[in-house]
Formats: C-alpha cells, structure tokens, sequence
C-alpha cells in the first residue's frame, strides 16, 4: 500500500516513519510505501521555523537540518538580537531558535549579559523608534542625568541621550534625575555615600551635619530647603549650604524671615514646624525663655527662632498706662451706713522681668491689694468722714499699695475713688439735710441783704435832708423815670409848679 504526499511550492515537510524522523521533504509529490508514514508541513512564508522537538532533532540530524535552518542558540549567559528582514527579535538566555534559509535574510548579534546589559549605542541608534519585547529603553534628555541599577546595585551613570538593555536573567532599573532640581530624592543614597565616592565626587555636594547645626541650602540665591541637625543628605553640585550652629546664633537673621516669608511652600511647612516667631508691638516689651530659662528682654518688631528639640516661649508685657478698675465693692463704713464704691488705678511696667518672675499675674495682685486697701480706708471712717474728707481716702490706698508693689517692678501712677453709691433711703435723708442746711442759709442771706438796704435807704434820707441841692437832683431823677412812663405832657405854669404836681401824682400812685 502506497502513501503520497504533496508538498506545496511554499512549503517544506519533514517526513516521519512511525514517529521517527527520516528527511526533509522538499516542494513535489513525494510516494511511500507501507504504513507508519507521516508528514510535518511548513510553510515557509513565516521566516521561524515552529519545529515541534527542535533540540531532540539538532541532537541526532543537526548537520541535515542546517542545510535548511539558520539555528541561533544562546548560552546561560547570551542574549541575542535578530534582524529578521525589517522586524527584530530579541533571544533570552538558554534558547534555540530556528529560521529558514534562502528565504529572507536573518542578521544575528549575540552579547555576553555577564560583561554588559548595555546594547551598543551603534544597534541602539538602529533600534531607534522600535519597539522591541526584552529590551528596555530610555530616554535621557540634557537636562537629566541617569543613574542605572542592576539587581538593585548601583552600576553607573547614564548620561543625555537613548540608551537600551536587555531586559533578562537580572532586573534593570535606571532613574531619571533632574538636574535643575535643587531637591533630588537620590535612591539608595546611604549607598552612594558609602560605596561609590567617584559618583559623590563628580555629581554632587555632601552636607553633613551635627547635633546642633542645621542647613541652609540655597540655590541661585533662593533658600530651598532647612535641613534639621544630624542630617547627612546629597544634593547636585551648585548648591550653597549655610551651616547654623544653635548654640550661638538661634535667633533668626532679618534676611532669613525675609527668605522664609517668599520663599517655596515645602519651607513655609518647615518654617511652621520647626520656627518659633512671636511680634512684640510697639510700646510692649518681650521676655525670652528658652527651656523655662530667662534668656533676654526684646524690644518691639518681628523676632524668630530655630525650635528643633527647644522649648522657646515670649512672654510679652504692656509698658503702657494701663488702669485697673475695682468696681461695685460694697462695705460698711464705721457708722455701719451700707456704701458701694468704685475705686480706678493707673498703674505702667517699668521693669518687665521683675513684673513676670515676681508675680504670676500682677494685675490680679494689685487688685486684691486694692481691694484690701480700699476695705481698710473706708472701714474706718464714718460716713461724714467720708463724704468730707474723700482725698484723705485715695491717699491712704496710694500709700498702701504703694508699699506693697516693690519689687514688683510696678509703677503706681495714680489712685482714687471714682464713685461713692449711698443706699436709697440714706441718700433721701441726706437730701433733707442738705435742702434743711441751704433753705437756712438762704434765709440768712435775704436778712442780710434786707438789712444792708434799709442802711442804704437811711444813709441816703440824711445826706437829702441836709442838702437841698442833692434832694433836688433826687426830684429829677424821679421826674425822669416818670416821664419814661408819659407819653404826652402839657405844661401848665412854672417848672416848680410842675415837679410839685408830678410829685403830688407820684406820691399818690404809691398810696
């Protein structure tokens, strides 16, 4: 019995005889006889050859099969890239791939993985623009600077341009640094430092710092970043750095606020962590405590300091007049007559530390004292006193209190009673009094002023009656304020005749 097998123009077949492997069949009829016979078709327009068993078949038939087959095998340690007409391909390690031959062109490149994972930048400027599975690609710009790892170690730098690695047997990773970034977030920088000096050297600037300094950094004259004490940090070459030394120059420069205050948001939220500011207005005056130890007096405007691991904090003191006020104090007078007062203080700080070390709050304490003061002075007198004699009482608290703010560095400027609130009925009665006191004193000064003119009047009749020219001059005086009162007036005989008639008509008006 005959088998017949035909073989397409575009075709290859491998012939097997009860599975096992006889020739290469080319394009044709091909007859066999007997059974067991079987064929694999190829077709040879795919440039791989899918041979199913490749390796069991090179082992035994290699020299036969090369006759057909371009055979790429690749060591554990070789990776391969292929040229297949316009598509590439890239070969892991340990791997054996087979392509056609006569039929397209297959350009074959094998690398050693243990000397690089780096492609030749000649095969990656081919590679340009192609995408290719097994190769990793980056993209490094002027401005960049590439820092590759492999395995997570370190291997080098990678400087502006395209470059490509094989991506097998071991992980690589290349970051993309900025070089116009002040701030560069180095991976493994603990690494760098230790291991590889020539990168630190060439790229960058070292600070390290102690326990009690911090870092300025600054870059084209902008601060950019503070860097707490005991910092060990890289930054790209160009930086400034302004080491502080806390122990002596805590307080912040003019210029410092002035850069904190404009300068990039990353250090206005350091600023706000690690900076204590307080202003001082004007006529005010500020202590410094640094650890609860009185440190300096500060005069008014804007003052800032570094914290880091210190507890500041500003007391700030009105050197102002100020007054205090103790109102409503109801006491009993030594008459046992009820009273409400009023009592105000003008007091000013005149030596801020004495005033906050001696004194929780000295305010509060002159009040009590006033308080003290005030029950004393009017607890003493009787009401009369009091109303009589209210300086004697401002004098007395003035002394007491006094006396007791030294040493409190407190000045008393001035103390008195502002009000002096009787009770309704007391108030009532003591307003009899003063109606009874000045309804007779009223009555005394008409008496008085009755007297002294009937004196007048007395003094007057005497001299008129010892001279007739003062007592004529008297008639006409009388005849002139009559005659205001007269519209028309007829004369009738002599002038005598006419003051004797009009002094008639007076005299009988008044009766």
């Amino acid at each position: 019995m005959w088998k017949t097998f035909y073989i397409k123009p575009e075709e290859l077949a491998f012939l097997y005889h009860r599975g096992s492997f006889q020739r290469v069949l080319k394009p044709g009829t091909h007859r066999y006889f007997g059974g067991g016979w079987s064929i694999e078709l190829y077709n040879l327009n795919q440039p791989q050859a899918q041979i199913k068993n490749l390796d069991l078949l090179l082992r035994d038939f290699r020299a036969e099969l090369e006759i057909y087959l371009t055979i790429v095998t690749t060591e554990f340690n070789e990776a391969a890239i292929l040229k297949i007409g316009q598509e590439w391909l890239v070969m892991p390690p340990n791997e054996t791939r087979s392509f056609w031959r006569g039929f397209i062109l297959v350009e074959i490149q094998k690398f050693d993985l243990d000397r690089s994972l780096a492609l030749p930048s000649v095969l990656v400027d081919r590679l340009r623009g192609v995408t290719v599975n097994g190769i990793k690609k980056y993209q490094i710009s002027d401005t960049q600077l590439g820092l590759a790892f492999v395995q997570n170690n370190f291997a080098g730098t990678l400087a502006a341009g395209e470059h490509c690695f094989f991506n097998f047997a071991r992980q690589v990773e290349v970051h993309i640094m900025d070089l116009t970034n002040p701030l560069p977030l180095f991976p493994q920088s603990e690494v760098l430092l230790d291991r590889h000096p020539d990168f630190v050297t060439n790229f960058c600037t070292l600070v390290e710092l102690e326990a009690q300094e911090l870092g300025i950094v600054r870059y084209k004259g902008r601060m950019v970043a503070i860097l707490p004490p005991s910092t060990r940090q890289l930054f790209w070459q160009g930086i400034n750095i302004e080491v502080v030394d806390l122990s002596f120059q805590a307080k912040l420069t003019p210029l410092q606020v002035q850069e904190l205050v404009n300068g990039l948001p990353e250090i206005s939220l350091v600023a706000g962590t690690n900076i204590y500011a307080k202003n001082i207005p004007a006529s005010h005056a500020g202590l410094l405590f640094l650890n609860e130890e009185f440190q300096a007096v500060l005069q008014p405007g804007f003052h800032a300091w570094w914290k880091y691991g210190r507890a500041l904090r500003v007391e700030v003191t009105d050197l102002r007049l100020q007054s205090i006020e103790v109102s409503g104090q109801d006491i009993l007078s030594k008459d046992k007559v009820p009273l409400r007062l009023n009592l105000i203080a003008g007091i000013r700080v005149t030596d801020p530390l004495q005033a906050q070390v001696a004194c929780k709050n000295i305010q509060d304490f002159i009040y009590q004292e006033l308080q003290f003061a005030l029950r004393s002075a009017v607890g003493d007198r009787t009401l009369d006193g009091i109303l009589e004699d209210k300086g004697s009482i401002d004098q007395q608290i003035a002394a007491y209190i006094r006396e007791k703010v030294v040493g409190y560095g407190v000045e008393i400027l001035s103390v008195g009673v502002k009000d002096i609130i009787l009770p309704g009925e007391v108030k009532a009665i003591l307003s009899k009094v003063v109606e009874a006191e000045k309804s007779a004193q009223a009555n005394v000064v008409r008496r008085r002023e009755e007297t002294a003119a009937t004196r007048s009047m007395l003094n007057t009749a005497k001299v008129m009656e010892d001279n007739p020219v003062a007592l004529r001059l008297k008639e006409l005086e009388v005849l002139e304020r009559i005659a205001e009162k007269i519209d028309k007036i007829q004369v009738n005989g002599s002038l005598d005749s006419i003051l004797t008639d009009l002094i008639k008509i007076d005299r009988a008006k008044g009766t």
